[in-house]
């Protein structure tokens, strides 16, 4: 059973740069989309960036330019590296997959950021981002 532990969350200045991590065990070999969530007291959870297997990535308009998504090339890792932090961007973190073949893609496929088409998920991580 695939397993999610980020790490990397830490509070720092506006303008600055984290990077989370998330190691993935009991992976299968199979093919997975990989996202990074966020969720902000009292909101509800949006997706921040995904990368689907075949390479297709996703961003949120609020990330566009400031973060990036990437996964390691032995399939054990994804990463967030997180750049011009603003304190709009302060939130929980969590790292989620889903095995691509069991998600109904429509066109556009927008279920890459969506919350509801993800199976496991990491405990998540917080960002603290002061003014």
């Amino acid at each position: 059973q695939l397993k999610l532990v980020e790490s990397g969350g830490g509070s720092v200045q506006s303008g600055g740069a984290l990077r989370l991590s998330c190691t993935a065990s009991g992976y299968s070999h199979r093919s997975y989309c990989m996202a990074w969530f966020r969720q902000a007291p009292g909101q509800e959870r949006e997706g921040v960036a995904a990368l689907d297997a075949d390479g297709d990535m996703r961003y949120a308009d609020s990330v566009k330019g400031r973060f990036t998504i990437s996964v390691a090339s032995n399939k054990l890792a994804s990463y967030l590296q997180m750049n011009s932090l603003k304190p709009d961007d302060t939130a929980m973190y969590y790292c989620a997959a889903v095995e691509r073949g069991s998600i109904h893609w429509t066109p556009d496929r927008p279920q890459l950021l969506l919350p509801d088409e993800y199976s496991t998920w990491g405990q998540g991580t917080q960002v603290t981002v002061t003014s």
